[in-house]
């Protein structure tokens, strides 16, 4: 994909509504970089900017968010397949929206190979491993390929590239938070990551606004800096540490490595999406979810994080200290 500090095509930033796809599906939120630079820009206009055109509702934000982390503890506690279930549909929507933002770039995916190899995937994930993993995932990306040949030469390529593209990201990449569930120790290896991404989030944006001087990536997220990411850095390694030790008892140092490995995932999750996000010309993924954008907005740090917290902790942590 190639990089642009706008989309290729005008958009309208007042055009906020709810907007549906010829599926149905909440369309993805138009980019507005009207909002990227705000530098210089008195208090209230810059929050009267982000209420108005970005449609950021603050106290939406907060209840979806705590509801969204009620669901996820409450599945784990309960049975760990229904973990499996929520994943599953979480995944499904996103495949979803990244497939009408596609068609934005005039990608027309298939749809249903993606959506029952991804069940297939996360079954195979949870039952055989990462062999079941890895084969379940080619099998889907062969099946999205014959799908498409079937239909009309016509961008046939492209359309099976962006179907092997959407059963990737995130279908095989979530698999690997599957993957931490399936051993006996698997509630507390979900949860060390869950926690140690939250902390990178929570971290990133706390010092991202108190010291956040130098930009990290001003072409692809202005509002993210070097100053952010070393806050992220800082307490994934103390939650990476805590969480390691109280949750898996293995030694904190694993969970220093943990750390550092989740901020860089993290981080990297969060541009991807964003360098995505920009050369669709859009700003969310969708708006299912009140104040946050769509399922892939929140999914995007999380989906790069698992491999990295499923390959530390297997060649780390396979066996308590």
């Amino acid at each position: 994909m190639m990089t642009t500090d706008s989309p290729s095509e005008p958009v309208d930033p007042t055009t906020r509504g709810p907007q549906t796809d010829g599926d149905g599906l909440l369309e993805p939120v138009p980019y507005d970089p009207a909002l990227d630079d705000l530098a210089g820009t008195p208090p209230e206009q810059v929050l009267e900017k982000k209420q108005s055109r970005a449609g950021r509702n603050l106290p939406a934000a907060i209840g979806v968010g705590v509801g969204l982390g009620v669901l996820i503890i409450a599945t784990l506690l309960i049975r760990k397949e229904s973990f499996v279930v929520l994943v599953a549909l979480a995944v499904a929507v996103g495949i979803w929206e990244l497939r009408a933002a596609l068609r934005n770039a005039g990608v027309h995916a298939p749809l249903a190979p993606p959506v029952v190899g991804m069940v297939a995937t996360l079954w195979a994930a949870y039952v055989h491993g990462p062999a079941g993993l890895v084969v379940a995932w080619v099998l889907t990306c062969l099946a999205v390929v014959v799908w498409r040949a079937a239909g009309h030469r016509e961008g046939a390529g492209r359309d099976a590239l962006g179907g092997v593209f959407i059963s990737t990201y995130p279908p095989f990449l979530v698999g690997f938070a599957v993957l931490l569930l399936a051993p006996e120790d698997g509630l507390g290896r979900v949860f060390v990551f869950l926690i140690t991404t939250v902390c990178s989030d929570v971290g990133g944006y706390a010092a991202g606004v108190l010291f956040g001087r130098h930009p990290m990536a001003p072409s692809i997220s202005p509002k993210k800096s070097w100053e952010g990411f070393a806050g992220s850095v800082l307490l994934c390694v103390i939650g990476g540490s805590l969480t390691v030790h109280l949750l898996l008892d293995h030694s904190w140092v694993i969970g220093i490595a943990l750390g550092v490995g989740v901020a860089i995932a993290a981080t990297v999750g969060d541009l991807m999406e964003s360098l995505i996000k920009r050369d669709l010309g859009i700003k969310d993924m969708s708006n299912v979810l009140p104040g946050h954008g769509g399922i892939m907005d929140r999914l995007d740090s999380l989906v790069v994080v698992a491999p990295v917290v499923w390959a530390v902790l297997t060649l780390l942590a396979a066996q308590p200290s």
